[in-house]
C-alpha cells in the first residue's frame, strides 16, 4: 500500500517540525529567524506606505530583532494598522511560502521572487549603515537568487517547505513572546496596548487565536484535495 501525496507531504512537514523543535536555538534556525524579522519589519513599512506614509530605514540586529523607521499619518487607525502589520505580515508571508511550496510547481520561481524581494528592501537596510543587517540581507538575497538558477527542483521543494513552516512557527512564537509572556516598551504589543487601552495579554490572546486560525485555514486549503503529478 503506497502513501498518498497528501500523507507524504504531512509526514515531511512533521519531520521538518521535529528538526525545528530540536534545533530551535541553534545556528540551523538562526538565519530563518532573521528572515522572519525582515518580513516583520518590511510588513510595518508596507502598511505605512498603504496608509499614506513611507519607509525611512529598516534595521536588523544579530539579537533577532530590529525596527522599521517610517513616516506615516498619526491617526488612531493608521497607527493600529502599522503596529499590527508586523505580526500579521510575517505570518501571512510565511504561510504563503508554505502553501505555494505544497500546492504548486512554482518552487524555483518563488525562490527567485523571495530573493529579489529581499534585495529590493535591502536599500532601506543599507541606510542604517549597520553591517550585520546589510551583510545578512545581501547574503540571503544572493543565495536565493543564485540557487534559483544553480540548484535542482528537489532542493527548492524541501527548502521552501522548511522555510515556510519555520517562518510560521517563529511568527506565532514571536506573537506569544511579545504579547503574552513579556511586556517590552519597545514592542509592537506595547504600542497596541497603549493605543487601545487594552491589556497586552488580552491583545496577545486575540492575536494568538487569529494566528492559529489563519495557520489552520492554510493547512486546510493546502490539503483540501489530493496532490497529483500535475499539481506537484
Amino acid at each position: 500500500m503506497t502513501l498518498s501525496s497528501n500523507k507524504k507531504q504531512m509526514i515531511l512537514l512533521f519531520f521538518f517540525f521535529i528538526i525545528a523543535f530540536f534545533f530551535w536555538d541553534s545556528f540551523v534556525i538562526f538565519p530563518i529567524k532573521i528572515f522572519v524579522v525582515i518580513l516583520h519589519e518590511i510588513s510595518h513599512g508596507l502598511m505605512a506606505i498603504l496608509t499614506g506614509g513611507s519607509i525611512v530605514e529598516i534595521q536588523i540586529s544579530p539579537q533577532i530583532g530590529g525596527y522599521c523607521k517610517y513616516l506615516a499619518p498619526q491617526g488612531f487607525f493608521s497607527q493600529i494598522l502599522i503596529s499590527s502589520a508586523g505580526y500579521l505580515g510575517s505570518l501571512i508571508f510565511g504561510s504563503t511560502i508554505l502553501w505555494i511550496a505544497i500546492r504548486t510547481q512554482k518552487d524555483r520561481i518563488l525562490t527567485l521572487v523571495i530573493g529579489f524581494f529581499t534585495l529590493i528592501f535591502s536599500y532601506f537596510v543599507f541606510k542604517t549603515g549597520e553591517l550585520f543587517g546589510i551583510i545578512f540581507i545581501l547574503s540571503f538575497s544572493v543565495f536565493m537568487i543564485a540557487s534559483a538558477f544553480l540548484l535542482g527542483s528537489l532542493f527548492h521543494d524541501l527548502w521552501l517547505k522548511f522555510l515556510g513552516l519555520t517562518s510560521c512557527l517563529y511568527a506565532i512564537i514571536d506573537i506569544a513572546d511579545d504579547l503574552i509572556f513579556r511586556t517590552v516598551p519597545e514592542s509592537d504589543a506595547y504600542k497596541i496596548s497603549e493605543l487601545t487601552g487594552i491589556p497586552s495579554v488580552a491583545v496577545g490572546g486575540f492575536w494568538m487565536l487569529l494566528a492559529l486560525a489563519w495557520l489552520s485555514f492554510v493547512f486546510y486549503k493546502a490539503f483540501k484535495k489530493p496532490l497529483n503529478k500535475e499539481e506537484k
